[in-house]
């Protein structure tokens, strides 16, 4: 039996549990996260049954939006849009559950009592996540893309101002003028398409690319998301906005930055891959300064949840590296890699998170010895660092094999400048490995200090969901079909020569 509307009920589904979440909060407390966890559970399983008929051909719902200007919201699931939006479900399924014991040491912290009313809040503002981030990546024009990209932007603010740590207001404030600024930026680039093609339907960009106009759209839109990208240049709100807000979604604001690879494939290399191409080289450049830039930045770091919030500066710029080589492997592998760090980040953020609720410390230099009291949460970083480091079986292995498949091809027919680039991004990733492994050796080994001998374990609800995005990783490794079977026809489709 088919499922009516999926696409549709994959957003629409945690919406209607907003206010069940809100009400049910309010007397059960933590275990709303529950809610939340099982809606977006049925959700992502939706979205994985939608991948059964996308191996046929595309899925697309249309809704009538706005007829008089002939707006449709549209709702398409492709060989590219169905992984991500799968991806990103799964990985705000499983930070809701891990939410249920995070919270309830940050609300005990930062208040010295239980306030059943901000599990309920947190929980309900939690929700908009999915909601938001499915629709980016199921949108098919450009208005109904920036409303949902806008969508994201309001629980991330309002998550740092209310549960975030450290002068949480000040950086609320600049975490929301830097990605509105972005957002602005590409609100201005689909304005100029609006005008210039006369339809806001992602498929009329194409017509852009034989006008004067074309330029200005495409920077505009690169611009907006290199800034939301945090690249270099761009990066100085990210380590502030990551490594102060609460880090039960600090994996979900991981991927929102990473989110903007996606957008880039769909919109300039889907559309308007003639003119993205104008901005190859610069891009490259720019991905290389960016992840070696991000790497030292990581290094220097002692607070642990300040060295992953640097370390996703570095490891975003790798999928564009992938993404600006402009080759089918290069894109492919690209996205792919986006996917395979959302959720090695999601298990390492996530470490910092149990580390933080179980011993009550950031600094790494007053830990040590802590794996013979967590093994699990040992393993656990361990197994997010392989992913990050690119080490099979896991996925981030066999992602950056093909990415940088693409990209050496690339160096090879474009001479020189490009190869030393493809030399000198490989040589960076070697930096990877140094910040992933350096804390687990921080953190984990060694002498245990006397006040951490009556550290425990973290509580199932924050290990599990952890274990089970290492083994999706270690799936995606060993056969990482699950993902390139979508991935790649998607690429042959657009005909890049």
């Amino acid at each position: 039996m088919q499922m009516p509307y999926p696409l549709l009920q994959a957003i629409l589904m945690p919406m209607f549990a907003v206010p069940i979440v809100a009400l049910a909060g309010r007397r059960i407390g933590k275990k709303a996260g529950w809610i939340s966890g099982l809606i977006l559970t049925y959700t992502t399983l939706l979205l994985c049954l939608v991948g059964l008929d996308v191996y046929n051909g595309p899925v697309y719902e249309e809704y009538v939006w706005a007829p008089l200007v002939k707006l449709k919201f549209g709702l398409l699931a492709d060989g590219l849009s169905l992984p991500v939006a799968v991806i990103m479900n799964l990985l705000c399924a499983a930070c809701a559950v891990y939410s249920i014991d995070y919270m309830e040491h940050r609300v005990r912290i930062e208040y010295k009592e239980e306030r059943k009313g901000l599990h309920a809040l947190y929980h309900t503002i939690f929700l908009l996540f999915s909601v938001g981030l499915v629709g980016i990546a199921l949108s098919t024009n450009l208005i109904e893309l920036y409303l949902f990209i806008e969508l994201t932007l309001i629980p991330s603010y309002l998550m740092i101002h209310l549960f975030g740590y450290i002068d949480r207001e000040r950086i609320a404030l600049m975490y929301f003028l830097w990605n509105h600024v972005g957002a602005a930026l590409f609100f201005i680039g689909v304005l100029l398409t609006f005008i210039q093609v006369g339809s806001f339907e992602i498929e009329a960009m194409s017509a852009l690319a034989r006008t004067p106009l074309a330029f200005w759209v495409c920077l505009l839109i690169l611009v907006g998301w290199l800034i939301k990208m945090a690249t270099f240049g761009f990066h100085v709100w990210l380590p502030w906005a990551h490594g102060e807000h609460p880090t039960s979604i600090a994996a979900i604001i991981a991927t929102i930055v990473g989110l903007g690879n996606y957008v880039i494939a769909r919109l300039l290399i889907g559309q308007l891959f003639e003119v993205f191409k104008l901005f190859s080289v610069p891009l490259m450049i720019l991905a290389l300064v960016t992840m070696v830039y991000g790497a030292f930045l990581t290094l220097a770091q002692d607070d642990v949840k300040r060295l992953y919030a640097c370390s996703t500066i570095s490891q975003t710029a790798y999928s564009l590296l992938g993404l600006a080589s402009c080759t089918a492997l290069g894109i492919t592998g690209g996205i792919f890699y986006f996917l395979s760090h959302s959720i090695g980040k999601c298990i390492l953020f996530s470490v910092a998170g149990i580390l933080l609720s179980q011993t009550e410390i950031r600094d790494m230099k007053k830990m040590g010895g802590l794996a013979y009291k967590m093994p699990v949460t040992a393993t656990l970083c361990i197994l997010g660092s392989l992913i990050l480091s690119a080490v099979p079986p896991l996925a981030g292995f066999m992602a950056e094999w093909i990415m940088y498949s693409g990209i050496f091809l690339q160096g090879i027919h474009s001479g020189f400048s490009i190869f030393l680039i493809a030399i000198l991004s490989i040589i960076a990733t070697i930096f990877t490995v140094g910040y992933t492994f350096w804390p687990v050796r921080r953190i984990f080994f060694g002498s245990l200090p006397k006040d951490l001998k009556d550290v425990k374990e973290a509580p199932l609800t924050m290990t599990v969901p952890l274990l089970i995005l290492a083994l999706i990783s270690i799936l995606l490794g060993v056969y990482p079909n699950l993902v390139m079977d979508f991935l790649t026809p998607w690429v042959e489709g657009l005909h890049l020569g």
